[in-house]
């Protein structure tokens, strides 16, 4: 369930997402998310638990998108390698709604394979992604209310969730890989 922290944080994040971007040549307005967008592309989720919600142009040739998550049940023994993404060209920060689970990140990985141009986990979500082995990862237990910021280049996957876990994802572009002014299929 969506909590009232996370309508007070997601129009802190936005807000002050918007309000550095306004610094650049080419922002000329803030851009409004509502929870309402939000659950909608909530709602959608099926095989893939990712769902971008919008993709805005904040100036200076940088795109900031907005995305919702969430992953089921999945368990990695300790002591067992814990697969995960390496996105390359966009940073995400996450912000946990509900559910927690064990995140593995790091930037030693060994394995993997690129994720196909065509996917849509390349060409609206996250931009150029490889599948990885995480070697020697930080390991971090994370619950609702927490914030993870995952820079450009590190891999992460969750070692273990119990139940689920819900978590909104803000998308810094630099190289604007992402689609400048894409929204949700399902949003009016």
């Amino acid at each position: 369930m969506i909590i009232k922290p996370l309508e007070v944080l997601l129009g802190s994040v936005i807000l002050g997402m918007f309000a550095a971007g306004s610094f650049a040549q080419d922002a000329s307005t803030a851009t409004f998310v509502p929870k309402s967008e939000i659950m909608t592309a909530l709602d959608a989720i099926t095989n893939l638990p990712d769902q971008q919600v919008r993709v805005v142009d904040i100036g200076g040739d940088i795109n900031v998108a907005v995305g919702i998550l969430r992953r089921e049940p999945t368990h990695t023994d300790e002591g067992e390698d814990v697969s995960g993404l390496v996105h390359h060209k966009v940073t995400e920060v996450y912000y946990v709604v509900s559910g927690s689970g064990v995140l593995v990140t790091g930037s030693e990985t060994s394995g993997g394979r690129e994720v196909p141009a065509e996917t849509e986990i390349v060409r609206e979500l996250v931009g150029p992604t490889a599948f990885r082995t995480i070697l020697n990862g930080q390991t971090m237990t994370i619950a609702a209310g927490d914030v993870i910021v995952i820079p450009a280049g590190i891999a992460h996957g969750f070692r273990h969730i119990e139940e689920q876990v819900t978590y909104l994802s803000i998308r810094v572009d630099p190289d604007q890989v992402l689609p400048t002014g894409y929204v949700h299929p399902n949003i009016d």
